[in-house]
């Protein structure tokens, strides 16, 4: 009979020869890309997903909650981060400055993506899933498909502070199922570091701020069995400590599956 040791050795070698023949490169995630921002470029591999020319997910959404970002303001400049980039969706709206300079048909110029989506292959530290338009502006001018067909390639990357274009406000998207008891805001075109680790609604008239738990991507929510009428006022905290607050933006009669933006 085999010893305890034998048949945990015959796994773990089964564990190694299936990862291989799959393909997957067990590379352990690098440390959190925090909203620290500065010149050094940090080294990542890259690999696109969805149409040649599109923006990643087939409904043009992805991991985050977001919609419509094959349209301004997101443009198809987007993408799947890993672990330390995506961060359980902690990292959905940052920004990062990308360049390449192989194969050939690459520019070496920057771009700026935007993270939409998440991307758990652990084949690099780091790693962009980018959608196919956003891995294609890498690339010298007329060459875009050419670049394409390389499939994967290294980059280099750096955060940076989101610029959104002007007349771009935060927008709050009350989600489907929302409803007097349960509200689920959606956060997006957040401008400096993008991203949001928490938020606060407080319902006009009130001074006390309500917590919303994190509910997925960049979704926040609160269940209370007190029904919440509105207006309210949403206060919105980014990953460097900036709390912004946005008065009386989703009006009393709020619906769902409805945007609300800044004024």
């Amino acid at each position: 009979m085999a010893s305890s040791s034998s048949v945990l050795l015959v796994v773990a070698l089964f564990a190694v020869f299936l990862g291989s023949a799959h393909g997957i490169a067990k590379v352990p995630p690098g440390p959190n890309i925090t909203a620290e921002y500065g010149d050094k470029w940090l080294d990542a591999k890259s690999t696109w997903y969805g149409k040649p020319t599109g923006a990643g997910p087939k409904d043009n959404g992805g991991a985050c909650g977001y919609k419509d970002v094959d349209k301004a303001p997101f443009n198809g400049m987007t993408g799947c981060g890993n672990t330390p980039i995506f961060k359980d969706g902690r990292g959905c709206g940052s920004c990062f400055e990308i360049k390449c300079t192989k194969p050939e048909s690459c520019s070496g110029e920057a771009v700026t993506v935007t993270i939409t989506d998440d991307n758990e292959e652990p084949i690099a530290p780091y790693h962009f899933d980018l959608s196919g338009h956003a891995f294609g502006s890498m690339a010298k001018k007329g060459e875009e498909q050419k670049l394409r067909s390389a499939g994967e390639l290294e980059l280099q990357f750096r955060r940076v502070k989101c610029k959104y274009p002007d007349g771009t406000k935060p927008t709050f998207h009350v989600e489907k199922g929302s409803n007097p008891n349960y509200l689920a805001i959606l956060v997006k075109y957040v401008d400096g570091d993008g991203d949001v680790v928490a938020v606060d609604i407080k319902e006009k008239g009130k001074d006390k701020w309500i917590e919303l738990k994190e509910s997925w991507g960049a979704v926040w929510r609160i269940d209370t069995p007190d029904k919440l009428t509105g207006p309210f006022t949403v206060r919105y905290t980014t990953e460097g400590g900036t709390k912004s607050e946005v008065e009386d933006v989703i009006p009393e009669g709020w619906k769902a599956d409805t945007s609300y933006s800044a004024k």
